[in-house]
């Protein structure tokens, strides 16, 4: 017997099968975002942004109404529905529960990318219907090599649903997104509507115009849930121990990792019986920690628990720590970098741990919205390590950092805040591309075309038509492209190989690897090939121990036995950069006197000593400090404008490194540096191209190998320097000091 009909004022607006598939889920009601999307969706006149929390029902506030409109066109030729999704296992997961319902509706449901076979691919290009489930990659492939076909594919094409939009968002992937949909609509001659899902958005404005940015269709936001999930949340604090001399050492099975041992044993003490998620800044910490945890499990005579969880692993090994999380039958808890952070359906878990200060506070809210499900609490631990501080310690030490940089990210997290995305980068490496796969996709295009698709009215609207010139003569020389009698720009030799390569779908840089397989042939996953690995050496891999048995430099294959020893691989790859207002937030923690209560005891010593130094080094007062020979300034913001001023400093002839939160000058004197400052409102800073000339390396992103000079600068300077944020910083310093007095 079906269960009552929903309370609802937009229920009846649904297609009456949509209707039967809610009775059958027993729904009492719907959603609130659910309600408030029923309407705009099915008039198909506007673009929706749905921002919610995790797990509150935005796909389904979303296919709801789609497939509602699909049943009522019933059309059966031409894609109806294209989602675009940032990972292959979030399309699986998706493709699963859309397939669950589209059957009953008889509704087609695909999924293309590099996973999903050839022939499921032919039928779908046979015999184009229903909803496509794809990635931006996928997607540019699908585009280049089927160009002739893509206006009969997307015929019928009445939505674009693009999942966790705050991932894309002032990225490679992000800017070629945009492109990608601004090049489907011009092959179909329409707007076609765009709805965004996301848990993690922090600047409306800015989302709406990455959505579409030159406003063809209004955007309207949904906005729902947020703010009234309990959070319980803890800082754990740890010291690690002096390391011992080098000839003392424990040897390559890692035995000797004390204080990783010692967050451990608290993981297992704290987690074992539970569904738990933990997350590792890199990959080698993953491994490190799973290890510790099975030899936890071994030592008691108890069932392994843990599990890892990262992009190296291989594609069984990742699903098949999926499917043991989502089966609440036994308890587990994975260890995962941020291949766990979007939002792939492994079910509610008890708790969320996160090792060591996470890369961001939007990091560490989408990393939370795992936890505190279905009316329970979210539940927060932080596992936060500092070096014991020793007559030699760097100030950066003994202001224990980490622990207050982490504390700083919960109170702005406790505080609604998270870091709105960066989208003033030019991206000239992605124009680079989307320049080669627009003459790809059409046989070859007119210059002036090229700029007005990609540029003008495109999504790479702060490259002028004289730049985009210039990167085309760039491009050009290094015969990329090759310009024909009559003027249309042509793929050159070197563009051929490029395009033609399986590599050049994406935008993004992907190091070379070694194959990690057993002896059985069970492929474990890849490691960058520039890992040192012998015969007869030793790591630690998908949370075991391994033994390096055979190499094959030609076909890239590693062939590993289990061991008792080993070591983690480094992975590579680097940290987020850190936002003023982490920095800033920082400085009032180290200020204030209060002790907050979600710190364990051993964090709460550990802020005591940190604000301690913080007086002694009076940075209450001061700005800029005497250490030894050189000196150390502490502008109090983020990583761009601490960059920004970096490169000040050098162009003026000073030898600065940045250190954290502080930059340090070598052989200066406080009152050398102290003057400096004074002095620079009298000089006018460099401007930002000015400044990039100073940067040694700047090649960064794919293709910037194929840029000029003068766009590298004017690349690096878009997303790496902000000359007037810095400006204010300094005005900010030498105010500071004439309160002071003068004094530094």
């Amino acid at each position: 017997m079906p269960a009552p009909q929903p309370q609802s004022a937009s229920f009846a607006l649904l297609d009456e099968r949509i209707q039967r598939w809610i009775w059958e889920q027993r729904w009492n009601e719907l959603r609130d975002i659910q309600e408030k999307a029923i309407r705009p969706i099915l008039e198909s006149r506007t673009d929706l942004i749905i921002s919610s929390p995790t797990a509150s029902g935005k796909t389904e506030a979303a296919f709801l109404p789609i497939l509602s409109c699909i049943l009522a066109k019933n059309d059966s030729q031409g894609l109806g529905v294209l989602y675009i999704s940032p990972l292959k296992a979030l399309i699986n997961d998706q493709f699963e529960r859309l397939e669950a319902l589209c059957q009953e509706l008889e509704i087609a449901v695909w999924r293309w990318h590099g996973d999903v076979s050839q022939n499921t691919k032919n039928s779908l290009l046979k015999h184009p219907r229903g909803v496509l489930l794809i990635t931006p990659e996928s997607l540019e492939s699908l585009m280049i090599n089927h160009s002739s076909q893509i206006p009969h594919l997307f015929s019928s094409l009445s939505f674009v649903v693009i999942d966790e939009l705050h991932s894309f968002i002032g990225t490679e992937r992000g800017r070629q997104l945009q492109s990608l949909l601004d090049r489907l609509e011009c092959s179909l001659k329409t707007h076609v509507s765009r709805i965004a899902l996301s848990a993690t958005l922090s600047n409306m404005s800015l989302a709406k115009t990455y959505l579409r940015h030159d406003k063809a269709l209004p955007c309207l936001l949904i906005e729902g849930g947020r703010g009234q999930q309990e959070m319980k949340a803890q800082i754990r604090g740890y010291t690690k121990p002096i390391p011992e001399p080098p000839e003392t050492k424990g040897d390559e099975s890692g035995r000797g990792e004390e204080a990783t041992s010692e967050i451990a044993r608290d993981l297992f003490k704290i987690l074992r019986g539970q569904t738990n998620l933990v997350f590792a800044n890199r990959r080698a910490d993953v491994e490190i920690y799973t290890d510790t945890l099975r030899r936890l499990c071994e030592e008691q005579s108890l069932p392994n628990e843990f599990w890892p969880h990262h992009g190296s692993l291989s594609k069984s090994l990742r699903e098949d720590v999926e499917r043991i999380v989502k089966d609440k039958s036994t308890p587990s808890t994975v260890i995962s970098t941020a291949t766990l952070e979007l939002g792939i359906d492994i079910g509610m878990v008890n708790s969320v741990a996160q090792i060591g200060s996470p890369p961001s506070v939007s990091s560490l809210r989408q990393r939370l919205g795992r936890s505190g499900r279905r009316g329970q609490p979210a539940i927060l631990r932080m596992f936060v390590q500092e070096e014991e501080i020793t007559p030699d310690s760097h100030p950066h030490d003994r202001l224990r950092c980490a622990l207050v940089q982490s504390m700083a990210m919960l109170e702005l997290l406790m505080k609604g805040w998270y870091e709105p995305p960066m989208n003033e980068k030019l991206h000239l490496s992605t124009l680079v591309h989307q320049t080669l796969a627009l003459i790809a996709q059409y046989g070859g295009i007119r210059a002036a075309s090229g700029w007005e698709i990609l540029c003008r009215s495109g999504p790479f609207a702060s490259v002028t038509k004289e730049m985009y010139a210039k990167m085309l003569r760039g491009i050009g020389a290094q015969q990329l492209i090759a310009q024909d009698s009559e003027g249309l720009l042509l793929l050159g030799p070197v563009g051929e190989k490029v395009v033609n390569h399986f590599s050049f779908y994406t935008v993004f840089l992907t190091p070379e690897e070694f194959s990690l397989v057993t002896q059985d042939g069970t492929l474990l996953g890849t490691l960058p090939i520039d890992f040192p690995v012998t015969i007869g050496s030793f790591l630690i891999f998908g949370g075991r121990r391994w033994e390096v048995m055979e190499i094959d430099l030609e076909r890239r294959i590693v062939v590993l036995t289990p061991s008792q020893g080993g070591r983690p691989p480094q992975f590579g790859g680097s940290g987020r950069s850190v936002h003023d207002r982490v920095r800033q937030e920082m400085l009032n923690l180290y200020q204030s006197t209060v002790i907050p209560p979600y710190l364990n005891p051993a964090a709460a010593r550990l802020l005591s000593e940190g604000r301690e130094h913080f007086q002694k080094m009076k940075l209450d007062e001061r700005r800029v400090i005497q250490d030894g020979n050189d000196v150390l300034i502490f502008p109090w913001r983020g990583d761009l404008v601490t960059n920004t001023m970096t490169l000040q400093l050098r162009s003026d002839g000073l030898q600065v490194a940045p250190e954290g939160i502080a930059l340090r000058v070598l052989r200066a004197s406080k009152g050398e540096i102290s003057d400096y400052f004074k002095g620079m409102p009298t000089r006018t800073l460099k401007t930002p191209s000015e400044l990039a000339g100073f940067v040694k390396n700047k090649i960064c992103e794919k293709f910037d190998p194929y840029l000029t000079d003068e766009l590298l600068n004017a690349g690096y300077a878009s997303g790496n320097i902000a000359v007037a944020e810095t400006a204010e910083a300094i005005t900010e310093m030498v105010d500071a000091y004439s309160r002071r007095d003068g004094r530094p």
